[in-house]
């Protein structure tokens, strides 16, 4: 009963000191790959981080740009070693968001694993330097950077290290040596700062690895991917240069001998070359080329073009057909007899149709490069299947050849179709490359204008309105065509008012993000926005808006010092977000929250909004560093003064982090700040509270 009393008041006592409101959800540990490194010798820095169930920790090899926090290492030079290449994450996990980044990214769970290569210079080795990640919780909705020292000495013949623990009590001796009396007293896992030896990869302190969720999300996703590609063979088959061959073929097969197995045969080689393509082409972009696919200028350019010359190509401009003599020695081969003429049966086939499957197979491996590497031979494998089918299944039952409806108009006007629909899809690449470099070429209303059009060309050619080359009249609309256009006018209905604002929800993976529209209606104009609405107090400029933006066109501060004056001076209180650019439940609360008429009313009205980001990296003038009380780190840039900031004065470093000050009583928090939490009615009564409080002082 002593104990348990004991360890309650210890626990509370720690509590009291904590706040319960500091979080570190990854602990990092390090060393070196051999203990004992000989002079001119290269070995790794091994950096393990083990991170607590239903938290991530974003990878190092995704771009920096796209939103989230990279994992990045800077090492202090010195004499006693040299970095060689750059930090790499080992394996993993791949993700790609549509709706916050419109990307892919890389992330950890459970346990993360980098290696920086070094070589060694000198007996004596002694590397120093920072780690900075960053790390979020979908359960929690917090997202927490993760930043800190570390330091490994070394001599030839003993390996020594030295980890967080031991680095940190060069900078908070008396704080550690508290957290070390609690420990050792009463064993509470929740606060233990254990030591994990990084070589042990089994070894995972009190951190439990819970994989089925990523494991259930990566197989869904490739099953997903696997469906599209089979439904995109069995579109491919009604075009006018695959559907007539589906009879010949198989006729062939049923008057020879051994007609079945050689048919299956001949299913098989059509899915060996398809998987043969994709493996080609997993094999050519490698583990790290989807990253640089989704986000650079040049892959995604290049697709659009692709897309384009695929999409007027369909839609009876010109044909992409490959050189005749090289298809006829192809089909030359295939009167060889045995499994080698059965293949190249195959073969002719494949290149027989390219200039109605090119396109449509194209448009799958570019989807399956920018995912995981095995995701274009799964594509492969899916168009493939979808195309050795039939053949198969008529092989086997020559009777339902005589159900097959008749070759006719209907095939060209499947593959027009399909043009539209590459020439919509091209504007995916173009809008990415155009979002990642800021060229503004595609911003959201232009896409969607275009969008609007593409698709109400497909509703009017569906009803015959309208008429290409290779196209038959169309004296009556069929019903299934009727229906179509129905459903391709309707989405069409339901984009137009995505032109003055909508958000358009169902589209928001597809479509450029809401920031780039020029005009929304009920909302300001960007000029009227950054004007004075009639305060003659507020600056015509404050710092760092000229990188930083307050999203749905609120009027506030970047600056926590330049905020504190202003709020002083025209005696209201103070809303400080803490945010970053790579926290997506931030972005969320603002989508769902933050627009609420009633919330945005109260931010706008009552309080001076100061939104300080926390992991903004630009740095500031020498003249404004300071050595934190915290961690006793140099604190250079915009986002590590914030973050030190609401360390040290409100005792968080979780982010979305809310709290409502009153700037004439030393900036003290009038309500409890909170953190993420979609209850708009709490956030109306949070607000109202912390009026109510600084009216009331």
């Amino acid at each position: 009963m002593k104990k348990l009393l004991l360890s309650i008041l210890l626990l509370f006592t720690l509590s009291t000191i904590n706040y319960a409101q500091k979080v570190n959800p990854a602990k990092w540990t390090w060393a070196l790959s051999k203990p004992n490194p000989a002079v001119g010798e290269t070995v790794d820095i091994i950096f393990t981080v083990n991170i607590q169930k239903d938290w991530y920790l974003y990878s190092s090899d995704f771009d920096p740009d796209l939103g989230p926090i990279v994992t990045t290492i800077k090492l202090k030079p010195d004499e006693s070693y040299e970095a060689i290449g750059s930090l790499k994450a080992i394996n993993p996990s791949k993700k790609f968001d549509k709706e916050i980044w419109n990307g892919e990214y890389t992330y950890f769970k459970g346990k993360a694993e980098f290696r920086q290569s070094v070589k060694i210079l000198k007996d004596k080795v002694n590397i120093e330097g920072s780690y900075d990640s960053q790390s979020c919780s979908d359960v929690t909705g917090q997202c927490v950077p993760v930043k800190g020292p570390f330091l490994l000495e070394a001599l030839a013949g003993s390996g020594q290290k030295k980890n967080e623990e031991e680095v940190a009590k060069k900078v908070n001796t008396d704080s550690l040596k508290a957290l070390e009396v609690a420990k050792e007293e009463v064993k509470l896992d929740t606060i233990a700062t254990e030591t994990v030896s990084v070589t042990d990869t089994t070894t995972l302190g009190n951190v439990s690895i819970d994989s089925t969720e990523e494991e259930k999300t990566e197989d869904t996703s490739l099953w997903g991917f696997f469906l599209l590609a089979l439904g995109g063979g069995f579109v491919a088959l009604l075009t006018p240069c695959v559907y007539p061959l589906i009879p010949m073929t198989v006729s062939y097969f049923t008057k020879q001998k051994g007609g079945l197995q050689k048919a299956l045969l001949y299913g098989f080689f059509i899915i060996a070359i398809y998987v043969l393509f994709g493996t080609i082409i997993a094999y050519a972009f490698g583990q790290a080329a989807p990253n640089f696919i989704s986000t650079h200028w040049l892959p995604n350019l290049l697709f659009f073009v692709v897309f384009v010359v695929f999409g007027v190509s369909f839609l009876g401009w010109f044909e992409i057909v490959l050189p005749s003599s090289f298809v006829n020695k192809i089909d030359a081969q295939s009167d060889r007899g045995g499994l080698g003429g059965i293949f190249f049966m195959a073969f002719t086939l494949v290149l027989v149709s390219f200039s109605c499957t090119g396109p449509v197979a194209g448009t799958i491996l570019s989807l399956g490069s920018q995912g995981q590497i095995i995701r274009p031979i799964i594509g492969m494998f899916g168009f493939g299947l979808a195309f050795a089918v039939p053949f198969t299944l008529f092989a086997i039952f020559p009777n339902w050849l005589q159900n097959l409806p008749k070759s006719g108009g209907w095939m060209n006007s499947v593959k027009v179709v399909l043009g539209f629909l590459e020439l919509a899809l091209a504007l995916k690449f173009l809008s990415t490359a155009d979002q990642t470099y800021h060229w503004h070429i595609l911003d959201r209303e232009v896409y969607l204008a275009a969008w609007i059009v593409i698709f109400s060309l497909i509703g009017l050619y569906l009803l015959g309105k309208i008429q290409l080359p290779h196209d038959s009249k169309v004296d009556k609309v069929t019903v299934p065509r009727a229906l179509m256009a129905i459903a391709v006018l309707s989405f069409v209905v339901y984009m137009i008012p995505g032109m003055f604002g909508a958000p358009l929800k169902a589209l928001s993976g597809w479509l450029p993000p809401m920031e780039t529209q020029d005009f929304v209606i009920g909302v300001k104009s960007e000029s009227s926005a950054s004007a004075n609405t009639g305060d003659p107090n507020f600056p015509k400029k404050v710092k760092y808006d000229e990188f930083l933006k307050l999203p749905l066109d609120l009027q506030g501060f970047f600056d926590y010092k330049e905020a504190l004056a202003y709020a002083q001076k025209v005696n209201k209180p103070l809303f400080i977000d803490f945010t970053g650019h790579g926290c997506v439940n931030c972005r969320k609360m603002e989508a769902s929250v933050w627009s609420n008429p009633a919330v945005k009313s109260r931010l706008e009205n009552d309080y001076v909004v100061v939104a300080l980001y926390v992991d903004d990296k630009t740095e500031l003038p020498k003249s404004e560093w300071y050595k934190s009380k915290d961690d006793g780190l140099e604190k250079t840039s915009i986002g590590d003064q914030n973050l030190d900031f609401e360390i040290t004065r409100f005792n968080g470093n979780a982010q979305p982090y809310y709290c409502l000050v009153n700037p004439n009583d030393d900036a003290k928090p009038m309500v409890k700040p909170r953190a993420y939490n979609e209850d708009i009615e709490a956030f109306v009564k949070f607000l109202d509270e912390g009026k109510a409080k600084f009216n009331k002082k």
